[in-house]
């Protein structure tokens, strides 16, 4: 058998045959009596062609497994040395598949049909032989029979051991697999374990890492109750991945449930972190949205930090984007946020969602914003089903090249028998200390056909009298008493049109004034105060109430 006309393309051969003549070149000489500097011509010995190269002589030592097989079925007419040494002996002139069963094992003879159709080439990278090392096989098609009788179309199988190559690569992948499930690992112990549970909401979250390292990490959200019936709501996206991220996600987290206990408005929050941001790690970003729920207010107040709009689907299932104002992401620097206010009254829907929800490398940004305004259009049911329903909707799968985070809350409409349990009423204090007894007055009327115990009653009635007086001693006009029940908890609060927050201080016993925040902070459940938006101040306090 002839195997010269395709043995100029075999891997390699062309390469080793030059090495073994480059050394063939003679000593150079210098002509008698010549200038010492000058050189000769070096005389290069003529290299064979490769035509004649002895090609059966080369195949027998090459490192590389070599096979030629001929015929539909495939009959072994050759293996080298190399081949041997891995397999054994091989019986020539039988079918490929008695005769090379380690090529049938690993799923080659296939392969080797479609190259001897096609006539093409073929390669497949890192397959792990019976021998247990792994080898990329090329198949290539040849012409037998050059230079004499027969004929015929075969496959040569050339074969290159890659066992260091594979096991480098799958150290490598056991690797990314280790970190993944690190980052996932922190991930989800920083993000909340249980949300808490506001008594005018009903909120859900889910938080999905992305298929591999590179997409996990920096996603979080969390649910803050503030007391006095207001709720915070965060959700946010560093823009980062791995350990990292996750880590500086943390920070954030941590962070923004303190600077929430101090009742700022959503920017002033923003402002704070941005500032925080900078300070953990410069070259590191973060988008975040902040938003308080007041369910006397009827709307999300809200400021973000170049986060994705808040959707509202309100009570008719009409979809609201809360597009403005949007300020740079956190740590950033140099930018005074903003807040803006959006309508969530009861029987509305509003979902916070990070980018990996909507955002797809083939589609603009706003056409994944919209697939979920149509997606959240008509999602009913309670917060977890839509959630779910959201994520299924986006297309949301563990492959996902990117961590998602979504949490749905709902304001629900009370009616009925639960309408009873969710009762407010308020009173304008106007003209001066006249308004004190007027206050108890109301105060004990309402409490009264609320139905509260005599104990609840009365502790009521003494918290409204106390945050009145000192309202009418402290503050300025307008003033106002609100009293509010939820199926949970009683609250008192004054609101004034003074700036100046209330804090407890210990009286002395010739003070004719201090006592009034002390005895509330005692006889109420919690109490706090805050800043309103039109440059006062509200005082409140809550009673939780005796279960059943």
């Amino acid at each position: 058998m002839n195997f010269t006309r395709w043995s100029a393309r075999l891997p390699g051969t062309q390469r080793r045959a030059a090495a073994r003549t480059d050394d063939l070149v003679t000593e150079d000489r210098l002509s008698e009596g010549a200038v010492p500097a000058a050189r000769a011509e070096q005389l290069t010995v003529p290299a064979p062609a490769v035509d004649e190269l002895p090609v059966r002589e080369v195949l027998d030592r090459v490192p590389a497994l070599v096979a030629l097989v001929h015929g539909p079925d495939h009959r072994l007419a050759y293996v080298n040395d190399a081949y041997v040494v891995a397999f054994g002996l091989r019986p020539t002139g039988e079918p490929a598949r008695r005769a090379l069963p380690e090529l049938d094992e690993i799923g080659l003879l296939p392969l080797l049909d479609q190259v001897l159709r096609s006539g093409k080439p073929r390669t497949v990278k890192s397959r792990k032989a019976p021998d247990g090392r792994s080898y990329t096989f090329t198949c290539t098609p040849v012409t037998e029979g050059h230079g004499g009788g027969g004929g015929g179309s075969g496959v040569l199988v050339f074969a290159t051991d890659v066992t260091d190559h594979a096991e480098a690569a799958e150290r490598l992948r056991a690797s990314e697999r280790r970190q993944r499930e690190t980052a996932v690992t922190l991930q989800r112990s920083l993000l909340p374990q249980e949300l808490e549970e506001p008594d005018d909401l009903r909120i859900a979250a889910t938080y999905l890492p992305g298929g591999t390292e590179a997409a996990v990490g920096g996603d979080w959200y969390d649910v803050i109750t503030l007391g006095g019936g207001r709720t915070a709501l965060v959700i946010g996206d560093v823009m980062g991945r791995g350990v990292r991220a996750a880590a500086v996600m943390g920070q954030l987290r941590t962070a923004v449930r303190a600077y929430a206990r101090l009742d700022l408005s959503p920017h002033e929050i923003l402002q704070l972190l941005d500032g925080l941001a900078m300070e953990i790690d410069a070259n590191q970003i973060a988008t975040c949205a902040y938003a308080i729920h007041d369910p006397n207010e009827g709307k999300l107040v809200y400021a973000s930090a170049g986060h994705l709009p808040i959707l509202v689907r309100d009570e008719s299932g009409v979809v609201l984007r809360a597009d403005e104002p949007t300020g740079p992401p956190l740590g950033t620097g140099g930018w005074m946020h903003a807040s803006g206010s959006i309508p969530l009254g009861p029987g509305s829907t509003a979902v916070l969602y990070t980018d990996g929800l909507v955002e797809r490398r083939d589609e603009d940004l706003d056409e994944g914003i919209a697939a979920l305004e149509r997606a959240l259009a008509g999602a009913t049911g309670s917060p977890q089903v839509i959630c779910d329903r959201l994520v299924r909707s986006a297309g949301v799968t563990a492959e996902h090249d990117d961590d998602v985070a979504v949490m749905v809350l709902q304001h629900p409409a009370h009616t009925g028998p639960d309408g009873d349990l969710f009762r407010n009423a308020a009173l304008e204090l106007l003209g001066g200390v006249e308004a004190a007894p007027r206050a108890r007055a109301f105060a004990s009327g309402v409490l009264t056909s609320w139905r509260f115990p005599v104990e609840l009653h009365d502790l009521g009635v003494l918290a409204a009298s106390e945050l009145v007086a000192n309202s009418l001693q402290h503050g300025t006009p307008p003033m106002r008493l609100r009293l509010r029940r939820t199926d949970r908890r009683l609250i008192v609060e004054v609101t004034d049109g003074d700036d100046h927050l209330p804090r407890r201080r210990r009286a002395e016993p010739g003070d004719e004034s201090g006592r009034g925040i002390a005895i509330v902070a005692t006889i109420a459940s919690n109490w706090g105060s805050r800043r309103t938006p039109g440059g006062g101040k509200a005082v409140w306090c809550e009673f939780v109430l005796p279960k059943g």
